[in-house]
């Protein structure tokens, strides 16, 4: 994850319960600091950024966040504009919605929005994201995948993600669209990189010691390559499919957590 990072990642899903308990999204308003939160709501994901940053911004309000500012960056120049810099700086939290990853990682990559959110995790702000805003935290995330059928070298699209966290590649909506195949292709490709699957309406949240603890009515399923005896896939066709030996895989409910550098599930 990085040297002195203080931050906390919050990486949900999608699909989270907006209407009733509204589990996860209270947790990321209490981590932020309920009504002494600073709250940016990050829409460079969605292509209705006015629609979904306000209905987060109506949601967020009812939860006891009383400063929320809704961040809807359009092009590479707004991502370099002073107002947004500053609006990150005295932040306490920030969320990113869902939509398509590649938005995010093009419009803010390397910008000076892009430093500053790096600069803020580090010194201890709350970074969450869901759906396209959690495959977006990795250092490598997946853009593309046939949810449908078994591994296979060509069924897969990565790309740079933003690298809040490193040696993790996020799959979301996860066993509500079949996507255990494209997460085994992808940890086939990079046997040292932890799979994590989070399906819909669940959480993980990230704390500096590298660790997580899991929260919503699902589950999220860890995949761990860095055992595999036997491969095929740096011999395969592409449209050949994998095979893998030895793979280890946990799948972790509510209230479970695991240990990201020693690969060990805590319950």
């Amino acid at each position: 994850m990085g040297d002195k990072v203080q931050g906390t990642l919050v990486i949900i899903g999608g699909a989270e319960d907006k209407k009733n308990k509204c589990e996860i999204l209270s947790k990321v308003a209490e981590l932020a600091g309920k009504r002494d939160a600073n709250l940016v709501i990050m829409t460079a994901a969605t292509e209705m950024p006015e629609v979904v940053g306000e209905e987060y911004r109506r949601i967020f309000t009812r939860l006891g966040v009383e400063k929320i500012s809704v961040m809807n960056i359009a092009s590479r120049k707004e991502a370099n504009d002073e107002s947004y810099l500053k609006c990150i700086e005295e932040a306490t939290g920030v969320f990113f919605t869902g939509g398509d990853q590649l938005r995010i990682t093009s419009l803010l990559g390397g910008t000076k929005v892009y430093q500053k959110l790096h600069e803020a995790y580090k010194r201890g702000v709350v970074i969450a994201g869901t759906s396209a805003g959690a495959s977006v935290m990795s250092a490598t995330m997946i853009v593309e995948g046939d949810s449908e059928k078994a591994p296979q070298k060509n069924t897969l699209k990565m790309a740079p993600g933003m690298g809040l966290i490193h040696g993790v590649v996020v799959d979301q909506h996860f066993a509500q669209r079949g996507r255990l195949g494209r997460l085994l292709t992808a940890v086939a490709q990079n046997p040292y990189v932890l799979g994590i699957g989070i399906d819909e309406d669940t959480a993980i949240v990230v704390g500096a010691n590298e660790r997580f603890e899991v929260y919503g009515s699902q589950t999220v399923t860890v995949v761990d390559g860095e055992q595999i005896t036997s491969t095929n896939v740096f011999e395969s066709k592409p449209d050949e499919f994998l095979t893998l030996t030895n793979v280890r895989l946990h799948v972790l409910a509510a209230g479970a957590g695991y240990d990201l550098h020693n690969r060990i599930p805590l319950l």
